[in-house]
C-alpha cells in the first residue's frame, strides 16, 4: 500500500500567515488517515530538538522541512538542518541540498501565470523584461527546472489551469512531480498529497523516497476517491 504524505504544509510554528496550529494539523491528518506530513515553515525548519519532542507525542510521520523564498521562485527543501542566507539564491540551496542529501522541489512554478497573482507577477518572471509563457514549451528553459530534483504540479493554493501547465512542463522535462496541500488551515490540508511506492516510518526513509524518484501526485483524500492526479 502506497504511503501517502503532504509535502507541502504551513502552521502557526513557523509561518505567519498560518492559522494552523500543529496539534490542529495532526488531528486533521488523523481524521483523514493521512500518515505523512511534511512542515514546510516559511521561516525555515523547526529546531531539531523541539521538533522531535513534539514528533514524538505522535503516531504520524513528521518530517521537518522549509519553503525557501528564492531568486528562482518558491522552493521546498527537505533534508537541510537549518535556513542561510545564501539559500536566496536557488543554486545555493541546492548546492546544500546535494552537500547534505537533501531534495529540493520547484514549488507552484506557474502561480499567477494564467491568472492573476494580487498586484505582482509571476514568481519565476520577476521581471517585467521576463516573457511569461502562454505555453508549455515555451517555460522548458527555465533554469530553476536544472536546479529543482521535481516539480510541484499538485498545489493546493494554485488554480488548475497553472497546476495542469505545471504538469505538461514537468512532463516534457521528464522530472519528477509532487503534490502538497499547501495548506494554512485545516481545511485545506491533504487536498493534494503525494505517494510513495515504498513503506516510509522516518524522516530516512522519507529522503530515501525522494531519491528514489518513486513517487507520484494523488488527489480525492479529502472527499474519499483517491486518485493519482493527472490534468
Amino acid at each position: 500500500m502506497a504511503r501517502l504524505f503532504d509535502l507541502h504544509i504551513h502552521t502557526t510554528k513557523g509561518s505567519a500567515d498560518s492559522s494552523l496550529s500543529p496539534e490542529d494539523m495532526v488531528l486533521e491528518a488523523e481524521r483523514l488517515g493521512l500518515l505523512g506530513l511534511c512542515i514546510t515553515e516559511h521561516s525555515g525548519p523547526w529546531d531539531r530538538h523541539e521538533f522531535q519532542r513534539f514528533a514524538s507525542r505522535h503516531n504520524v510521520v513528521l518530517v521537518r522541512a522549509m519553503e525557501v523564498d528564492t531568486d528562482l521562485g518558491h522552493m521546498l527543501a527537505f533534508g537541510l538542518d537549518a535556513y542561510q542566507s545564501g539559500f536566496s539564491r536557488a543554486a545555493e540551496l541546492r548546492h546544500a541540498a546535494d552537500a547534505q542529501g537533501g531534495f529540493v522541489v520547484t514549488a507552484h512554478p506557474f502561480r499567477g501565470v494564467l491568472s492573476p497573482l494580487g498586484r505582482g507577477r509571476p514568481y519565476l518572471y520577476p521581471s517585467a523584461s521576463d516573457k511569461v509563457p502562454t505555453l508549455p514549451e515555451e517555460a522548458l528553459d527555465h533554469p530553476v527546472f536544472k536546479l529543482a530534483h521535481a516539480v510541484e504540479v499538485a498545489n493546493g493554493g494554485t488554480v488548475d489551469q497553472e497546476n495542469q501547465f505545471a504538469m505538461k512542463v514537468a512532463a516534457l522535462l521528464d522530472l519528477p512531480v509532487t503534490g502538497g496541500s499547501d495548506a494554512h488551515s485545516t481545511h485545506g490540508l491533504g487536498k493534494f498529497v503525494t505517494a510513495f511506492r515504498d513503506e516510509v516510518h522516518t524522516e530516512a526513509e522519507f529522503l530515501k523516497g525522494l531519491h528514489s524518484k518513486m513517487f507520484f501526485p494523488v488527489a480525492g483524500l479529502r472527499t474519499g476517491q483517491l486518485r493519482p492526479y493527472a490534468p
